[in-house]
């Protein structure tokens, strides 16, 4: 099946904002190309008729090309080392600006949040951005399931959340109102500034080396000096010295 990915790729980005063509090409058009299958169409114009009058397919459409994959300590043993880092450095900005990029439920920066409240760390603010705009919903709702909360001891999960049901938590209060979540595109939109934490993990892997390396560079940009970027364990940031960068530890970068 040949498909049009030029017309296709600037139909999205003129209608629904998205620049595919930053993504890797082959894990993107497969993504795209699953999907399409999965309705029976055979071309790309017209699954961007159907994306334009359908709101549920459009909407299926931006959950499945933006990944949200995601779970409370993803990687918990990697997420024990940044807490060190992050008590450390608060004792040098005792009142913090974290930045959770492309944050999807909000199980990033709430759990960002309960470390903070577990070390008894206050007045800092926590930034919480995505791309798609239901998935923020999802994250201000904060009800989710089980293998969600699957790396959390029994006794932070009682602390932190309510059972509702048999497959149902929802996050309470005190974690939630931490949180101020807003919508951001990493390729298109402005950053943030003056941040002392960045957290973005798992996502520039699906970028083209072009566009993962301006969102590093961004991202330095965006921090103060000493600042710190945490990624993700599938993420390594080869001579991070050119966007002003050290490794101080694993998948951790201060800013120089």
């Amino acid at each position: 099946m040949q498909l049009n990915f030029d017309f296709f790729n600037k139909w999205v980005k003129d209608k629904l904002g998205i620049q595919l063509d930053a993504y890797k090409e082959k894990q993107m058009q497969r993504r795209i190309a699953n999907i399409m299958e999965s309705h029976n169409i055979k071309t790309l114009e017209a699954y961007a008729k159907l994306l334009e009058r359908n709101a549920d397919a459009k909407q299926e459409f931006l959950e499945h090309i933006t990944i949200n994959v995601t779970e409370f300590y993803r990687n918990r043993d990697l997420f024990e080392v940044f807490e060190k880092n992050l008590v450390a450095l608060n004792k040098t900005f005792p009142r913090m600006k974290i930045w959770s990029a492309a944050c999807s439920i909000g199980a990033e920066p709430y759990t960002l949040a309960m470390i903070l409240q577990k070390n008894k760390i206050n007045g800092a603010k926590i930034i919480a951005t995505d791309i798609d705009r239901t998935i923020l919903q999802k994250a201000k709702t904060a009800i989710y399931k089980p293998n969600e909360l699957k790396n959390m001891p029994p006794a932070e999960k009682t602390e932190y959340f309510t059972k509702l049901s048999a497959d149902q938590y929802q996050l309470k209060d005190n974690i939630k109102r931490q949180v101020m979540f807003k919508r951001h595109d990493l390729l298109k939109d402005r950053y943030e500034d003056k941040c002392h934490v960045i957290v973005c993990r798992n996502v520039t892997i699906y970028f083209k080396n072009e566009a993962r390396d301006e969102v590093y560079r961004k991202f330095a940009d965006a921090l103060v000096p000493g600042g710190i970027l945490f990624t993700g364990a599938t993420e390594t940031i080869n001579f991070s010295e050119k966007f002003g960068l050290k490794k101080i530890d694993s998948f951790i970068y201060q800013k120089m």
